[in-house]
């Protein structure tokens, strides 16, 4: 895969409609790609990427999906297959995060962030699986977090979740070889224009570079993982060195 163009490539990133999975179908359309634009209730947001992603000469669509339902998940992989007719590339991005004492805790919450950050990355990767063998360079990227990595008590279920992804990974890296390589991306606290600055004071703190990330960070390490065709199973930590401290 060139290190300088992503041209003639197809990308599905799954919540690409706000923040992060926003900031990556965007880098991936800058290096040349074309998108699919998942999302599941953010319509506006998701055509307004679609119209930054056609303005640079590149093809895109939204796709409105739940990922975390088969049924949604099997109509929009048809939608890839009789739109593009290839898929290169899987960026499951979307995921759900929230707080909950672990007394407190409800079985609806539980299945609520299973479902949405570790079933739904099962389903899109099982389905993508026959067109990205097709392209002989298939990539899935996975999105854990340091919660897969830490424990958090008050997110003992966004934990548990992050932590499956990781494993999740490593399994998926050994099934789809050699056609396709599954790496993960595991963020720190990353800041967007108008988050609270209180939330990261904790992870400022911690982290030894004194800072949060920036959405471009992320995107340097999906195109990171993206370009590389040695390197599967892995789980990139991108955290300003948290998990150091």
């Amino acid at each position: 895969m060139s290190e300088s163009s992503l041209r003639g490539k197809v990308a599905l990133v799954t919540g690409a409609a706000k923040r992060i999975g926003r900031s990556v179908a965007l880098r991936l359309a800058t290096e040349g790609a074309d998108i699919i634009v998942n999302y599941r209730n953010s319509k506006a947001e998701a055509d307004e990427v679609v119209t930054q992603i056609t303005a640079m000469g590149r093809r895109a669509i939204a796709v409105q999906g739940d990922v975390a339902k088969r049924a949604d998940v099997l109509a929009l992989f048809v939608t890839v297959e009789r739109e593009f007719g290839r898929l290169d590339i899987l960026v499951n991005n979307a995921g759900m995060f929230f707080s909950a004492k672990f007394e407190e805790l409800t079985e609806e919450q539980w299945d609520t962030i299973l479902d949405t950050n570790l079933k739904s990355q099962f389903l899109c990767s099982q389905a993508a699986a026959p067109m990205l063998r097709r392209s002989g360079q298939g990539r899935i990227i996975n999105f854990a977090s340091l919660g897969g990595l830490l424990a958090w008590p008050a997110y003992t279920h966004y934990c548990v979740s992050k932590a499956g992804v990781i494993m999740l990974t490593r399994c998926m890296a050994r099934a789809l070889a050699p056609e396709i390589t599954v790496n993960a991306v595991a963020p720190g606290t990353i800041s967007f224009p108008g988050d609270t600055p209180e939330i990261a004071e904790d992870f400022i703190r911690r982290a030894p570079l004194h800072r949060t990330g920036g959405p471009e960070d992320i995107d340097e390490a999906v195109i990171f993982l993206v370009r590389s065709a040695f390197i599967t199973g892995q789980v990139i930590v991108v955290d300003g060195g948290r998990t150091l401290a």
